[in-house]
């Protein structure tokens, strides 16, 4: 562009030809001056002194790595960071010290700092605890109560939830008080309008699971999972993230219903509840779709809450100090070394048997089995 132009020709002409804009030929020309061509600098460096005044000794600057790695190799503490080194230099009287921070400044220039960096493990994959479900060839509904909701005048509304891990097929039922015997008709409805998954989770309500003050305890949400093939799964108690799914659709329900509108009534609760989860059903249409098949509910059935127990139930459970984990009101060893750790517990009420497998997040494919426990399937009659 320079030759160009000392060549006669225009610096408009020249900027088109190169396709530049003026400024850039302008600035150029007058970078070059009168010099020639090959005696300019065009690395396009500004004149004047590359180092700025205030910089700190390159002397001082060796001392700080000479301490740096005098403290990394003897030093009894192990550090050698800029606040080790200023305590360093301060020890040995130094009669100039520059600051913790101008340390750090000099580690940082000179390519001397260890950059060490939080290292992100890889999340496992949704439902990672069951294999068919993280394999996403089995669906898993989660349900949930939300609770202590009051209309303006006393009306308190309880909300029972449900949503589909794969599908994200979603349910919100609002009462005034959430029962087993609703739940059980909320389930049932739900499942005959859109096919049965494989398992369904709970956390561990007595809504839920039963009783708790009673050893071997089945519910009656329970006895329907079980006369339904569905396998129900508890969540471990007062922990957080088996329960992220449902959680989050509790959270958008409060936001996008509860908080958005002023209710006088249920009713008005329960219209604009539904409004919304048919919604949500349209916009997860594709969703919905590509989830994992669920079963067709099966024609002419009626729960019978007599019927011998038979089927799987899972509970998952963190171990205690001596590697035991607690359920149904018993207290089993899992194993002794896997103590404060996670484990799946799979009850058989067919066989009469408790298989703990360990499970590991960093691991989440690997289910080891701990150790089998014969189980005493209960025989009494339900009467709850």
């Amino acid at each position: 562009m320079v030759a160009a132009v000392r060549d006669k020709e225009s610096m408009r002409s020249v900027a088109r030809c190169f396709h530049v804009s003026l400024s850039v030929v302008q600035r150029w020309v007058r970078w070059a001056g009168d010099q020639p061509l090959d005696a300019v600098d065009w690395s396009g460096r500004q004149r004047g002194c590359r180092r700025s005044a205030n910089r700190t000794d390159t002397s001082l600057e060796e001392m700080v790595l000479e301490i740096r790695k005098h403290l990394r190799e003897e030093s009894a503490l192990g550090e050698y960071g800029a606040a080790a080194i200023y305590r360093e230099m301060t020890a040995q009287g130094l009669k100039e010290i520059p600051s913790p921070r101008t340390i750090g400044r000099i580690l940082e220039r000179r390519g001397v700092l260890d950059g060490r960096r939080r290292r992100r493990l890889q999340a496992p994959p949704p439902g990672w605890y069951l294999p068919d479900v993280a394999a996403t060839v089995a669906e898993l509904d989660s349900f949930d109560i939300i609770e202590d909701l009051v209309i303006r005048g006393g009306h308190h509304v309880s909300v029972l939830t449900g949503v589909s891990l794969h599908g994200g097929l979603c349910e919100a039922w609002p009462q005034p008080r959430i029962t087993a015997k609703f739940t059980v008709d909320a389930l049932i409805s739900h499942w005959r309008r859109h096919g049965l998954p494989r398992y369904a989770k709970f956390d561990n309500d007595t809504v839920f699971q039963g009783a708790h003050q009673f050893s071997d305890t089945f519910g009656r949400v329970v006895r329907l999972c079980l006369a339904l093939q569905v396998t129900p799964i508890f969540a471990p108690p007062a922990r957080h993230g088996f329960q992220n799914e449902i959680e989050s659709f509790n959270g958008r329900w409060q936001e996008k219903v509860w908080e958005r509108f002023q209710f006088t009534k249920r009713s008005e609760v329960v219209a604009q509840s539904k409004r919304y989860v048919a919604a949500c059903h349209v916009r997860h249409a594709d969703r919905i779709a590509a989830a994992p098949p669920r079963r067709a509910f099966p024609k002419r059935w009626t729960l019978d809450l007599q019927a011998p127990l038979q089927g799987n139930v899972i509970y998952i459970r963190y171990t205690n100090e001596r590697g035991e984990a607690s359920l149904l009101g018993h207290t089993f060893l899992a194993s002794s070394v896997w103590n404060q750790r996670l484990v799946r517990a799979d009850v058989d009420l067919t066989l009469g048997q408790a298989r703990f497998h360990a499970l590991r997040r960093r691991d989440p494919h690997n289910h080891a089995l701990l150790s089998t426990h014969e189980y005493s399937t209960p025989s009494r009659p339900f009467s709850g």
